[in-house]
C-alpha cells in the first residue's frame, strides 16, 4: 500500500491534534501495528532534542514516546521558533536554515516542502502506518496559497483526513461546519469524518446534534471524546496552570517568548507543590522558590521582566531566603550582562543581566543541541541527573567554578554544566527536563521546603498516561472504522 498515512486537522488551534495523534500512536502501537508520528510544520518554543542533534517539536517528541520510538527530526522536518510578533527562526531537519520576518513568510514553501516531503517519504517506507498532525486550521484564508501544514500538503500526499474540534469552548457544530465550507471540493471530500473534543455530560443530550450533522455533512462522527481531567502529557505550546494545592509554593514569571515551559510539568504534578504560571503585573511574592523559564529571545524577555518589576521581587525573595533557579536563557539572566553582537536573538548589542552571579553570557551563531546525561551536586544533595540543552549562549565567568553538574553528551563530550551560588540560594543551568529525572525532583524540592519529598520518575507517569489515553480512545472511539481509512 503506498499512501499508509492519515491526517488529523483541527478546526482550531489547540483543538486536540497533537493528544489525539498521540493517543492513536499508543492505541496501533498496542496493537503491535509499526506505526509513526509526523507533523510537516510546527510553531512551537516548546522543542525537544533528538539523539543525532536535531531539534523537532516537543509534540512529536511525545508522540514519538508512545510509538515506543526515539525522536527522529523527519517526525517534523519544519520547525518555526518565533522570536518576536514578526519574525520566526526557521528550522528543517533539525537544524536551523534561516530567519523569516512576517512579510516573508509565504516563501517557507519554496524555503521547505521538498524536505517536508522527503521526510514523508522515508517513514512511509519504515513504518506500517504514519499518523500525521495538521497545524492551526486548514480554513486560514489568506494562508492557504502557500500551506504545507494542512491541505496543502494532504492533497500533495493524497491521504485522508479526519478533522476534531473542541466542544469544550463551544460553537462546535459553527466550527466543523463553517470550515468545511472554506475548503475546496477536493478538499471537502478528503475530510472522512470527525472527532468531537473534550465533552462533559451526558452524550444523550448531544445525540440530536450529531445526528443532525452526520445528517447535514453525509459524513460520520469517529466518536466523542470525554473531557479527561489531570492529563499529564506534555503541551505544544499553550500553559496550563492547573497544579496541586502542595505546601512548597513555586512561582515561573511567564515570559513573552517562554520556551520549553513543560519543564515545570513534574513539579505542577507533584503533590507536595503548588506552581503558579505568574503573567505580567502580578507580583512573585510569597514563593519559597522562583524559576526564570528558558526564552527564545532572551535579552528581550530580561528587559520584560525588569520592566514588570520581577527583578525587585526577586531581590527580595532572595533577601528572605528564598530559593531561585534559572533554566537556560533564565541561567543566562542571572549573571552581569548578556551580550548579541551578531544580532541572533534580537536586535545587536548587550543587556545588563540581574547580576547576581559574575559570569557573562555571549550569543554565536551555532546552536547548542545535546541529549545529556551526568551527576548534579549541590550543598550535601547529590545524584543522576539527565536532560537536554538547546541556546545559543556560552556563559563564562568566576561564578561558574562553582558548577551544578558533571555532563557527558550524546557525542561522548564531558563538561561542566551551570553554577551554584556561594550561599547555596541560586542555581543555574543550561538543561530543560531536568526535573523528569526522580533524584533531582526529590532533591531540589528537599533544597527547597528542608523535608523529605517523594520520588517520581516522568516518564513512567508519561507511559501511564499514555495507555490511559489509550484505553480512552478505544472506549469511545470507532478505532476499526478510522483504521479502514
Amino acid at each position: 500500500m503506498l499512501n499508509k498515512g492519515l491526517m488529523i486537522q483541527g478546526t482550531t488551534s489547540d483543538a486536540g491534534k497533537s493528544i489525539t495523534v498521540a493517543g492513536l500512536c499508543r492505541v496501533l502501537k498496542r496493537r503491535n501495528i509499526s506505526v509513526a508520528p509526523f507533523k510537516p510544520q510546527n510553531m512551537a518554543l516548546n522543542s525537544a532534542v533528538t539523539a543525532t542533534g536535531g531539534e523537532i517539536g516537543r509534540a512529536q517528541a511525545l508522540q514519538a514516546f508512545a510509538c515506543g520510538l526515539e525522536p527522529q527530526v523527519d517526525f517534523n522536518p519544519v520547525l518555526l521558533k518565533p522570536s518576536s510578533d514578526q519574525s520566526s527562526q526557521v528550522i528543517l531537519h533539525g537544524k536551523v536554515v534561516n530567519n523569516l520576518d512576517a512579510k516573508s513568510f509565504g516563501s517557507i514553501k519554496e524555503l521547505a516542502f521538498d524536505g517536508v516531503l522527503e521526510s514523508y517519504h522515508r517513514l512511509q517506507k519504515q513504518y506500517d502506518f504514519v499518523l500525521i498532525e495538521g497545524a492551526g486550521s486548514p480554513a486560514e484564508i489568506n494562508l492557504r496559497e502557500r500551506d504545507i501544514a494542512n491541505m496543502g500538503f494532504a492533497e500533495a500526499v493524497d491521504c485522508p483526513v479526519v478533522l476534531i474540534s473542541d466542544i469544550d469552548r463551544g460553537g462546535v457544530f459553527a466550527h466543523i461546519v463553517g470550515t468545511l465550507a472554506l475548503l475546496s471540493a477536493s478538499e471537502q471530500q478528503r475530510t472522512k469524518g470527525f472527532i468531537i473534543n473534550k465533552f462533559r455530560g451526558s452524550i444523550d443530550l448531544l445525540q440530536s446534534g450529531l445526528d443532525w450533522l452526520e445528517d447535514y455533512t453525509k459524513k460520520p462522527i469517529f466518536g466523542v471524546l470525554p473531557y479527561l481531567k489531570h492529563l499529564k502529557l506534555d503541551a505544544e505550546d499553550a500553559i496550563n496552570n492547573e497544579s496541586y494545592s502542595g505546601s512548597t509554593r513555586i512561582k515561573v514569571p511567564v515570559l513573552p517568548r517562554i520556551s520549553n515551559h513543560t519543564d515545570f510539568d513534574p513539579l505542577r504534578w507533584h503533590s507536595n507543590v503548588n506552581l503558579e504560571f505568574v503573567g505580567a503585573g502580578e507580583p512573585l511574592n510569597n514563593a519559597d522558590l522562583i524559576i526564570i523559564p528558558g526564552s527564545k529571545n532572551v535579552r528581550d524577555d530580561l528587559t520584560f521582566l525588569k520592566q514588570n518589576g520581577w527583578d525587585k521581587d526577586i531581590q527580595q525573595h532572595l533577601r528572605y531566603g528564598g530559593k531561585l533557579i534559572g533554566i537556560c536563557g533564565g541561567f543566562q539572566m542571572l549573571g552581569k550582562s548578556i551580550s548579541d553582537p551578531e544580532g541572533i536573538e534580537s536586535t545587536a548589542g548587550t543587556t545588563e543581566g540581574l547580576a547576581l552571579l559574575n559570569f557573562t553570557t555571549r550569543m554565536y551563531q551555532e546552536k547548542q543541541l545535546k541529549q545529556v546525561a551526568g551527576e548534579f551536586q549541590f550543598g550535601c544533595h547529590q545524584g543522576s541527573i539527565t536532560g537536554y540543552e538547546i541556546h545559543c549562549g556560552v556563559s563564562n565567568g568566576p561564578a561558574l567554578e562553582n558548577y551544578f553538574a558533571s555532563l557527558t553528551d550524546q557525542k561522548g563530550h564531558q563538561y561542566k554544566d551551570g553554577v551554584v551560588s556561594q550561599d547555596n540560594q541560586i542555581i543555574g543551568s543550561y538543561l530543560h527536563g531536568l526535573f523528569e529525572h526522580p533524584d533531582v525532583l526529590q532533591q531540589l524540592l528537599f533544597w527547597v521546603s528542608g523535608k523529605e519529598q517523594t520520588s517520581i520518575d516522568w516518564n513512567t507517569v508519561r507511559d501511564t498516561e499514555l495507555d490511559r489515553l489509550a484505553d480512552c480512545f478505544e472506549e469511545h472511539l470507532n478505532i476499526e472504522n478510522i483504521l479502514k481509512l
